[in-house]
C-alpha cells in the first residue's frame, strides 16, 4: 500500500485574515534547480552626428557650415583670412593704430638710414658740397619702401575680402587645370559677408589712407630733390662765350679754325 504525500505551498497568512478565495495549486515534491546567471552587458546606444568637414585636428566638434563644402580647407575664404590675419607684414594692417603706425615708420626710417644714405653718399660725386640732395633722396628711398610693402598688404586683404564677400567660391582640386566653382550655402554666404564687412573692410580703409599719405609725402620729397639736381646743372652751364675765355692755348676754338679756314666759316660774323 503506497502513501502518497502531496505539500500544499502556499503563502502564509497572517492570523485572523480570511484565506483566498480561489484553491491553491498542488505541486509534487520536487528537487529545487539553480541556474546561473550571467551578467548583461549594457551598451551605450551609439548616435551618428553627421561630422564637420576634414580639418585633420580629430576632434568631437559640432558640425559647422562648411558640412559637404568640396572646396579643400586651405582655399576656403574663412581659412585664408584667419591665416592672413596672423602671417607677416599683413597682421600689422589688423592690429592697433599707434603699432601700426610705428612699424610703419620704423621700417622706413631703418631702410633709409642703413641702405639708402649710404648709397646715395659712395654714389653721389661730392656728397659733403650737397647734403641736402643726399638726406631728400635717402628719405624718399625709405618710404618708396614702405609704399611698396603697403600697397602689397592691400592687394592681400583686397583678394580675401572679394572672396568673403562673393556669392560663389573658385578653388582646385589637384591643381591649377581642374579649377571648380562652389556656390556658397546661406549659411557660410551669411557668415563671410559679416565677417568681410565688419573685419576686412576697415582694414582695406586703414591701408588706402595710408597709401595716399605716403604718395604725398613721397610727392614731397621728390620735387624738392628735382629742383636741387636742375640749380646745379644751372650752374655748371657755360656759355660759348665764356668757353671763348676760358679756352686753353694750343686747343680747337672758332678763332682757330677761323684763321685756318676761313671757307668754312663763309657768310658767317666773326666773333667780337
Amino acid at each position: 500500500m503506497t502513501t502518497t504525500i502531496r505539500l500544499h505551498l502556499s503563502p502564509k497568512l497572517p492570523p485572523g485574515s480570511a484565506s483566498p478565495a480561489f484553491p491553491s495549486p498542488t505541486l509534487p515534491f520536487t528537487k529545487p534547480r539553480f541556474f546561473r546567471l550571467h551578467p548583461v552587458k549594457q551598451t551605450n546606444p551609439i548616435t551618428k552626428t553627421p561630422s564637420s568637414y576634414k580639418n585633420g585636428s580629430g576632434s568631437n566638434t559640432p558640425p559647422l557650415p562648411e558640412t559637404e563644402c568640396p572646396v579643400p580647407h586651405e582655399q576656403q575664404p574663412i581659412n585664408e583670412y584667419q591665416s592672413l590675419s596672423t602671417s607677416f607684414p599683413f597682421s600689422w594692417a589688423s592690429g592697433d593704430l599707434v603699432e601700426y603706425c610705428s612699424r610703419l615708420f620704423v621700417t622706413g626710417a631703418s631702410f633709409a638710414l642703413f641702405i639708402g644714405l649710404p648709397v646715395d653718399w659712395f654714389g653721389s660725386v661730392g656728397p659733403k658740397s650737397d647734403p641736402m640732395k643726399l638726406v631728400l633722396a635717402a628719405v624718399s628711398s625709405g618710404i618708396l619702401v614702405v609704399t611698396i610693402a603697403v600697397l602689397r598688404m592691400y592687394l592681400g586683404w583686397a583678394y580675401v575680402g572679394n572672396r568673403l564677400l562673393s556669392a560663389t567660391v573658385e578653388y582646385e582640386e589637384t591643381g591649377w587645370y581642374d579649377g571648380q566653382i562652389w556656390v556658397k550655402t546661406a549659411e557660410v554666404l551669411a557668415r563671410d559677408r559679416l565677417l568681410g564687412s565688419f573685419s576686412v573692410k576697415p582694414v582695406l580703409s586703414r591701408l588706402k589712407y595710408t597709401l595716399v599719405t605716403l604718395a604725398v609725402s613721397l610727392l614731397v620729397c621728390v620735387i624738392p630733390l628735382i629742383n636741387v639736381d636742375q640749380g646745379g646743372q644751372e650752374g655748371s652751364y657755360m656759355t660759348s662765350k665764356q668757353v671763348g675765355v676760358r679756352a686753353i692755348p694750343g686747343v680747337y676754338n672758332d678763332d682757330s679754325a677761323r684763321s685756318f679756314e676761313p671757307d668754312a666759316f663763309c657768310g658767317e660774323p666773326g666773333l667780337p
